[in-house]
């Protein structure tokens, strides 16, 4: 298939003669053939010629939730990555979250023959313990073997600290990356929201920022001891910044990730009790936003993630209270980002980490697999049931004033369009 983009702006900060130029790119058989001024259409090609229209290399999300195995009607594999597509992501890794979840180089292998032939490429990540329990670690070297990216029990706490401490030892000898959910348990309780006014007013049960905190002081006090890299996923509170930050300057391999609703939306948005703002972790203040928002420019977070996490009706349209923490992203998590930073900083968050995974990074050079993601920058709407194209609707982002729109993708000799 050959495509033509024509007159696109190139949002690339790595090709300095080429960033935030206008230019013709020609895409012949899944290849750049041509980056010109000017390129005319010649035999079958699709030609795209939209108004406004950017293109960076593929974007990049450190961590998603689908349902297969076990969950199907919350997301299968094959509409999760047409959703990842259409939003804008070729490559994402994908969380320890289906029933039963992969803790066997078997699983992995599911999952990836699962994936094949997509655009959207999958990067499974493995159970740190046998079925997510905590108790046992899982085949760790069989997984990574198998090609898992990580070990994580997914949003499970690793409340032994001992097996952190072997697990990060063990997987040095295979340069393998261990995932910390950060949350101490005894402290958040049955806590369901951030613990401050608005959980007091409501009178819902909190979680303080200390459940956080703590955990990710302990995690960082082991991880000097053993060595080895450690991924603290989703990341809440002004505090974790800083304590990642101090991590980072001794020289400890730690990386960290924020949801992007953790990065806009505050706990005032519980009042009237919506269960789409039920998330973990918690909404926080406006104290902890403008942190992460800091952490994000400066680099002490490393990736900014959807936490794209399917829930069916039912898990929703319950009692607060009785609700499941999570909400979809994927097909907001542009929009919201390009309202809270310029068009250069969003891409850069966008497109940056494959490398801490092993994952080869993309090339936006004549000669190179095209693996690109088209969009605007200017359209401004509000994010609404039309822009889902998950199975499930649960959406943190209905209604939140959006900024830029994404076109499609293109990968593995594949394009994807939303219209």
């Amino acid at each position: 298939m050959n495509i033509l983009l024509k007159s696109v702006t190139i949002v690339n900060g790595s090709t300095k003669n080429l960033h935030l130029k206008k230019r013709d790119i020609l895409i012949k058989n899944g290849n750049i053939d041509a980056i010109e001024t000017n390129i005319e259409p010649n035999g079958k090609t699709k030609v795209i010629d939209i108004k406004d229209l950017h293109v960076s290399l593929g974007w990049f999300d450190s961590g998603i939730s689908f349902g297969e195995p076990g969950y199907e009607e919350r997301e299968t594999i094959e509409n999760g990555l047409l959703t990842a597509a259409k939003s804008g992501f070729t490559d994402v890794i994908l969380n320890t979250s289906s029933h039963p979840t992969p803790d066997s180089a078997s699983d992995i292998v599911y999952l990836k023959n699962a994936a094949k032939n997509q655009l959207t490429k999958i990067h499974p990540l493995g159970n740190l313990t046998v079925k997510g329990e905590g108790e046992v670690l899982a085949e760790l070297y069989d997984m990574q073997s198998a090609g898992a990216l990580g070990f994580y029990d997914y949003k499970h706490p690793m409340a032994n600290a001992n097996l952190l401490k072997i697990a990060l030892q063990y997987a040095q000898n295979f340069d393998g990356m261990v995932f910390s959910f950060p949350l101490d348990k005894s402290i958040s309780g049955k806590g369901i929201v951030n613990e401050g006014i608005t959980s007091t007013k409501l009178g819902l049960k909190g979680i303080p920022a200390l459940a956080e905190e703590l955990q990710i002081a302990r995690d960082l006090f082991v991880l000097e001891y053993t060595g080895g890299k450690l991924f603290i996923p989703t990341i809440s509170t002004a505090n974790s910044v800083k304590l990642i930050a101090d991590a980072k300057k001794k020289g400890l391999q730690v990386f960290c990730s924020v949801a992007a609703h953790n990065l806009s939306i505050t706990d005032t948005a519980l009042e009237d009790f919506d269960t789409q703002y039920k998330v973990m972790p918690p909404l926080r203040t406006a104290t902890d936003t403008r942190a992460l928002q800091k952490g994000v420019k400066n680099g002490t977070i490393d990736f900014v993630t959807s936490d794209h996490t399917p829930l069916n009706v039912e898990l929703k349209h319950v009692e607060f209270d009785n609700a499941d923490f999570g909400t979809i992203g994927l097909e907001s998590i542009f929009g919201m980002l390009n309202e809270l930073f310029d068009v250069e900083e969003t891409v850069a968050l966008l497109t940056k980490g494959r490398s801490v995974f092993g994952i080869e990074d993309p090339k936006l050079e004549v000669g190179k697999e095209a693996n690109l993601s088209l969009f605007t920058i200017n359209d401004t709407y509000e994010f609404s049931q039309d822009q889902i194209f998950s199975s499930s609707k649960n959406a943190i982002a209905i209604g939140k004033k959006m900024k830029g729109k994404v076109i499609g993708t293109i990968a593995n000799n594949q394009l994807v369009l939303n219209n």
